[in-house]
């Protein structure tokens, strides 16, 4: 099992499209992947779990995975979040 944080960047939060981007980015992974804001933890593979963790600008989230292919699932969202979720115009 891998826990990473990461904080929202995104000026915009974790809304509709962001949450379909980390939706599409686990669809091939194995393992199973949670997201985990405070005391609530969904699972990251499904679109209404990730977009009812409400995550704001400056949320600290932690990514869990667990399985087979774990790091390379947690690598993979680490590249989102670091990226804003390629949202052009974010500062």
């Amino acid at each position: 099992m891998i826990e990473q944080t990461v904080t929202v960047q995104n000026r915009m939060g974790i809304h509709a499209r962001p949450s379909a981007l980390l939706v599409q980015a686990l669809a091939h992974f194995k393992s199973a992947v949670y997201l985990q804001k405070e005391g609530d933890r969904i699972n990251a593979k499904s679109i209404m779990g990730v977009i009812t963790l409400a995550a704001g600008y400056g949320t600290e989230l932690k990514i869990i995975a667990d399985g087979e292919d774990e790091q390379s699932a947690v690598d993979a969202l680490v590249r989102l979040f670091e990226s804003k979720f390629e949202e052009e115009g974010e500062a």
